[in-house]
């Protein structure tokens, strides 16, 4: 009977390795194979961990609470070592300021999760779409890590939302991180910023702490079914104030953590700055952009 069990064992290890040999093998001859499997592995981490994560965020915090964001991150940052990516950080001691801020940084890709808990602060809870929301045990996390959801379909339903954070943040004594480009953008290059979080910063009077990560292209590229190990790149810059200032600086405001943003991804990347005209505007940025495909 023993040896029954022992060779059904056997036999199901064999096949399993057999499976994963195939996989192997086909990664290796196809790109876009390699990147799909990469890919699905990724969601399944993604999934393997909020089930892991879910209990202890309920057993030891009861429930929603920026708290729960440690155990989350540690979680995370272990995805990392599955896809073989490095990440080089420096600026980390400009998270300490005292009392709550807002964190802008750039957002590229669905990997920017594993960038996010990387350098994660305490007390820090993120914006993101309501959509999360309904993504099964992923939203799950997220709403008990304290992520504030906003209906970007609804723009007095958002304002009403960021009035509210504003007031606690300050209450609370958080920082709020957010991506001022407002979708995913892997073209290597930034999208224009969204006013929101520097309307936020200004409405609170609380400092704007600019965090950039260089280009994810020559690693993880969906166009060309490029998903591979790399090195991240990461700094923190130093905190902007905002006390004194009123809304009529936020245009300001916004261009200065852009062009402060956009300066450093390039240096971080590797690449120089595309040329300013007189005029303000970026001259020749899609060659730029095309010379990162």
């Amino acid at each position: 009977m023993e040896l029954g069990w022992l060779l059904w064992g056997a036999a199901v290890l064999l096949r399993g390795a057999a499976v994963l040999l195939l996989l192997h093998v086909l990664a290796e001859l196809s790109p876009a194979v390699g990147f799909a499997l990469r890919l699905g592995w990724y969601c399944v981490l993604c999934v393997m961990g909020s089930l892991l994560a879910a209990p202890a965020c309920l057993l030891l915090n009861g429930g929603r609470t920026v708290r729960n964001m440690r155990i989350i991150k540690n979680v995370v940052k272990t995805f990392k070592y599955f896809f073989g990516l490095r990440f080089e950080v420096k600026g980390l001691e400009n998270f300490e300021v005292e009392g709550p801020a807002i964190i802008v940084s750039n957002h590229q890709s669905i990997l920017d999760m594993m960038g996010l808990m990387e350098v994660l602060p305490d007390n820090c809870v993120q914006v993101g779409k309501k959509e999360l929301l309904y993504t099964g045990f992923v939203g799950l996390i997220m709403y008990l890590g304290g992520v504030i959801f906003i209906n970007r379909k609804s723009t007095t339903s958002a304002k009403m939302v960021m009035s509210e954070v504003a007031k606690t943040m300050v209450a609370e004594n958080v920082k709020v991180w957010v991506y001022p480009e407002g979708t995913r953008n892997c073209t290597g290059d930034f999208l224009p910023f969204k006013k929101g979080a520097f309307h936020l910063a200004i409405q609170a009077q609380v400092p704007v702490i600019p965090v950039v990560y260089s280009s994810f292209t020559s690693f993880y590229n969906p166009k060309k079914k490029l998903f591979t190990s790399g090195k991240i790149k990461v700094e923190v810059l130093p905190p902007i104030e905002t006390k004194g200032l009123t809304s009529d600086d936020v245009s300001d405001l916004t261009d200065r953590c852009y062009h402060t943003m956009r300066e450093t991804f390039f240096m971080l990347s590797g690449r120089p700055s595309p040329m300013i005209c007189h005029s303000g505007n970026t001259m020749d940025q899609h060659a730029w952009v095309s010379s990162e495909h």
